[in-house]
């Protein structure tokens, strides 16, 4: 199986992600980590990535998820064509919707600094956001023991 945590920037991807993945023994794959020179770069530019840009990211990540028996990406998906890239060819894949509100999120970016994303893309990323029919979905606002344990305890469903 595979889980893919996901939610717009600020959500807390990687962090619960990272977490989860501990608590079931699982690799940990950052989905930032695979993004091409010239898609950080344009992030960093504070331009949002297009679907011409995320294609070849989307299929890197296909790939190095093909090679998975368990794992959890954190990947932002954020739209359903992009979460059908990541699982064509996968037998399981659970979606974790990581659910905020704009200003809690926006709170979170002030506080933190990405390696590129910058947190002027955040109104960019909640109009891409088409939320999955499909998910566990998760309340960002509890802390992120609570949110693991309840994302564990649906992965065991």
């Amino acid at each position: 199986m595979i889980a893919v945590v996901m939610g717009v920037s600020g959500a807390g991807k990687t962090t619960i992600g990272e977490a989860l993945a501990r608590e079931l023994g699982w690799r940990f794959i950052d989905a930032d980590d695979h993004h091409p020179a010239a898609n950080v770069a344009k992030m960093a530019a504070g331009q949002a990535l297009d679907d011409a840009d995320r294609w070849p990211w989307l299929d890197r990540l296909n790939s190095i998820l093909k090679e998975q028996k368990q794992a959890v990406l954190a990947c932002s998906a954020l739209k359903a064509r992009y979460r059908s890239r990541l699982a064509e060819g996968i037998e399981r894949v659970e979606w974790v919707y990581l659910k905020g509100d704009f200003d809690l999120i926006r709170s979170r970016l002030a506080q933190r600094r990405h390696r590129y994303m910058p947190s002027s893309l955040l109104e960019s990323q909640f109009a891409a956001l088409e939320p999955p029919g499909e998910a566990i979905i998760v309340d960002v606002s509890a802390d992120i023991a609570a949110c693991v344990a309840a994302i564990a305890r649906e992965l065991e469903r």
